[in-house]
């Protein structure tokens, strides 16, 4: 897909005029990127906006300890900026990472200023989004705060499950992609999902996960409000 089409098909450029696509276009980066490449890392003084064209960009949070949490994931589409983008010296609090090869297009805060100052409701609809990213932010903050690593797995499976009616899992994550997305470590992960595979909640093999017991997936995830329906 085009740049020009992915702006207009994103709604935070849903306000703007073909003069303003168009300039948006003439005075965009493109950077192709390999699978595992660093985009930006967690520190930098990065005044950059950018729209990923191609592929998924995860955001990385590291902790003293070498943890690696997976705050977000961008798709082929989606919008992200760095924080000194709208504030002087602020430093990235993520690394951004190409989970496979993809291709995206940035633009320098001193481009790209004049028009938001300019369109009152691109700035709106910029704004709108920076919202939907701090619920994104609470919903996590809130996981790791309150549901342990069981739950936190259970719902993780359960939103991949989301819409598939086979009631089947691929396996085209790794325990360290999964253990990156709840907070924890692969050990752990390994532990809990064989737990689960224990107690007939799932079945796994080499190629797919099965649900088996969506009610007792659901109990651990804290959908359900009966203790005695959860894994021990």
């Amino acid at each position: 897909m085009t740049l020009e089409k992915l702006i207009e098909e994103n709604e935070v450029f849903s306000s703007l005029n073909r003069s303003e696509i168009r300039m948006l276009v003439d005075n965009a980066k493109s950077k192709p990127l390999t699978k595992n490449e660093w985009l930006v890392y967690a520190g930098d003084i990065w005044s950059y906006i950018f729209l990923v064209g191609r592929g998924r960009i995860v955001a990385l949070k590291e902790s003293r300890e070498g943890r690696v949490l997976n705050v977000m994931t961008l798709e082929a589409g989606e919008i992200f900026w760095g924080f000194s983008f709208f504030k002087d010296g602020a430093p990235m609090p993520v690394s951004l990472r190409a989970v496979e090869n993809c291709l995206v297009y940035l633009w320098h805060r001193d481009d790209i200023l004049p028009l938001i100052r300019r369109n009152g409701m691109f700035s709106w609809n910029l704004s709108r989004l920076m919202v939907e990213r701090m619920q994104v932010a609470s919903d996590l903050v809130e996981g790791l705060a309150f549901r342990h690593v069981t739950g936190r797995l259970a719902k993780m499976l359960l939103d991949r499950y989301k819409g598939n009616r086979e009631e089947t899992i691929a396996r085209n994550f790794t325990l360290d992609d999964v253990a990156a997305q709840i907070g924890s470590t692969r050990e752990m992960v390994c532990r809990v999902l064989y737990k689960f595979a224990d107690t007939g909640a799932i079945q796994i093999n080499r190629t797919e996960l099965k649900i088996k017991n969506l009610s007792l997936l659901e109990s651990e995830a804290g959908f359900i409000d009966d203790e005695s329906k959860k894994i021990e």
